[in-house]
């Protein structure tokens, strides 16, 4: 490996050492469904965002809750010094991306079948955290 490349590694592997995040990849639920959750959760502090992933009662909501707390145990990996009240952690990033799709056929009149689409996404989450604290 040469010398540029060596430090550009390195330069990657410290700057992932302050990145907080989480995949959910092929989860059976369509893109669409889990977009909605995404985005009621999207820029929330962690405990807000929580709350409203425990309290909703859509399917993707406790897929989602499932996935900001394996977010949270991350960057409690990282920083194992450090309290998650003192960080103010808060979903800085959270992409939902269409994933493979299961082709079906379905029985139609008259001798004909349709085209039924099982859709699957993939769900990043990254988490930032506020390091000046302002009062509100």
């Amino acid at each position: 490996m040469g010398v540029r490349k060596r430090e550009r590694a390195e330069a990657i592997k410290e700057a992932k050492k302050t990145i907080y995040m989480a995949k959910l990849n092929n989860c059976p639920t369509s893109p669409r469904k889990m977009r909605l959750m995404a985005d009621l959760v999207r820029g929330e502090k962690i405990d807000k965002a929580l709350n409203i992933l425990k309290f909703s009662s859509k399917e993707s909501s406790r897929k989602l809750e499932k996935l900001l707390l394996s977010a949270i145990n991350n960057w409690q990996q990282k920083n194992e010094d450090a309290s998650i009240e003192d960080a103010d952690l808060f979903v800085k990033e959270i992409r939902v991306d269409g994933g493979t799709m299961l082709k079906r056929l379905r029985p139609a009149p008259q001798g004909r079948a349709h085209r039924i689409r099982k859709r699957s996404n993939h769900v990043t989450l990254v988490l930032g955290a506020n390091d000046n604290t302002q009062s509100k």
